[in-house]
C-alpha cells in the first residue's frame, strides 16, 4: 500500500503528551493516527 505524507496542525501540549504516551507503548505515532482514521471510517461503513 502506498503511503501519503500529510501535515497536521494539533495543539502542541496534546501532541507532546501523546508522543510520550506512544513512546512508552513502543508505538509509532503516525501509525496511531492511521489506526484512528481507519476505525472512524469503519464506524461509518458498519
Amino acid at each position: 500500500m502506498a503511503k501519503k505524507r500529510v501535515t497536521l496542525f494539533v495543539d502542541s501540549e496534546v501532541y507532546e503528551k501523546f508522543k510520550k504516551f506512544c513512546d512508552k507503548q513502543g508505538w509509532v505515532i503516525s501509525k496511531q493516527f492511521e489506526n484512528y482514521m481507519g476505525k472512524e471510517i469503519k464506524k461509518e461503513v458498519d
